[in-house]
């Protein structure tokens, strides 16, 4: 399953909680990644596309992908077998950033 974070829930994601706007990443997480996930396995990952988007906070890359750990209970290991993240060389630094937040969660 692919998922584009710009063509399937927002070009302008912002925000980190439901409170801080309608695009924002735990609306994201909940509502789109995780029902993507359940349905996830190793030879069928969810890509998740986050290319064309106008750019991303922290706040939402945090929560987003950060909290499939923190609040979701998935562990590093189980993200790392279902999860990948698309980036062309513009996106690849949210790319990084997204890792360097599941790593550290």
């Amino acid at each position: 399953m692919i998922i584009s974070i710009a063509k399937n829930f927002s070009d302008v994601p912002a925000g980190r909680y439901y409170a801080d706007g309608e695009w924002t990443g735990q609306k994201f997480r909940e509502e789109v990644l995780v029902p993507a996930l359940k349905k996830a396995d190793k030879k069928n990952p969810v890509i998740v596309d986050i290319n064309g988007a106008e750019g991303y906070g922290s706040s939402f890359l945090e929560e987003a992908f950060g909290g499939l750990i923190r609040e979701e209970g998935h562990t590093k290991d189980r993200i790392k077998e279902i999860l990948e993240i698309k980036a062309n060389d513009t996106y690849d630094i949210y790319k990084q950033i997204i890792l360097d937040y599941i790593k550290k969660a």
